[in-house]
């Protein structure tokens, strides 16, 4: 009878651990669940052993196979939790839609200064500013030194790089 009573606590401790792992992922406990599962998993196996060796190897082997089960379910279950979206950091869709507006904004402005002309504020060896419109904008000069008061033109622009060469 006393066996039967140890089989029952080395089973109920290993399923609490698991349990435990997949709480894990919902609640926000620093790793104090995980470490309770840790001692709650030993001590299941302890107790297999209690019962006999051939208990305690088959309680380890459970363990090695259903812990990285159950692990994997908590982790492919956590970014669905809302404990595991504040921790992914994902965008909801309102903040999608508005930093791609941002982005083609910012694109459409670029492509706006394609071909756009101003003057040299500073000379530019090969960085410097240029005034286009009233903007004051960092520019690097394609093909030498430009000197300031020059009539420059944008040629290219590549993400934030504006690049001008000098109008004859």
């Amino acid at each position: 009878m006393e066996q039967q009573t140890l089989l029952l606590w080395g089973f109920a401790l290993l399923g609490a651990s698991l349990l435990l792992v997949v709480l894990e992922a919902f609640v926000p406990s620093g790793g104090i669940i995980g470490m309770t599962a840790a001692v709650a998993a030993i001590a299941g196996i302890v107790v297999f052993w209690r019962v006999s060796p051939g208990w305690g190897i088959t309680g380890m082997l459970l363990m090695l196979v259903l812990a990285p089960i159950s692990l994997n379910f908590a982790l492919r279950l956590m970014p669905h939790t809302p404990m595991g979206k504040r921790l992914i950091l994902s965008e909801d869709s309102e903040s999608q839609r508005r930093r791609s507006t941002l982005e083609q904004a910012q694109s459409a402005q670029e492509q706006a200064l394609l071909g756009a002309v101003g003057s040299a504020l500073t000379s530019m060896r090969p960085i410097g500013t240029i005034e286009i419109d009233g903007t004051r904008i960092e520019a690097l000069a394609e093909g030498g030194v430009i000197e300031a008061g020059t009539r420059v033109r944008v040629t290219s622009v590549e993400g934030s790089q504006v690049k001008v060469r000098a109008v004859a």
